[in-house]
């Protein structure tokens, strides 16, 4: 698991994938979040604005990721 801190108290779904360089464009979020690719604390969201907090775990691509 990886730790990927952000600044605010919020960060939305398609923006923390950008931020954790898991893809290299927000058309490539969107489509894996739009496909089902995208797991949050374990359940699959299609939502890109999903809002995620400290401690919301992420899964995509084989990653985990944690924010910070």
């Amino acid at each position: 698991m990886r730790d990927v801190p952000i600044r605010g108290d919020m960060i939305r779904l398609g923006q923390f994938l950008k931020l954790a360089d898991v893809l290299e464009s927000g058309g490539e979020s969107k489509e894996l979040i739009l496909e089902g690719e995208v797991s949050v604390n374990g359940e699959v969201d299609t939502r890109r604005g999903r809002q995620l907090h400290r401690g919301d775990v992420v899964e995509v691509l084989g990653q985990t990721l944690r924010v910070r």
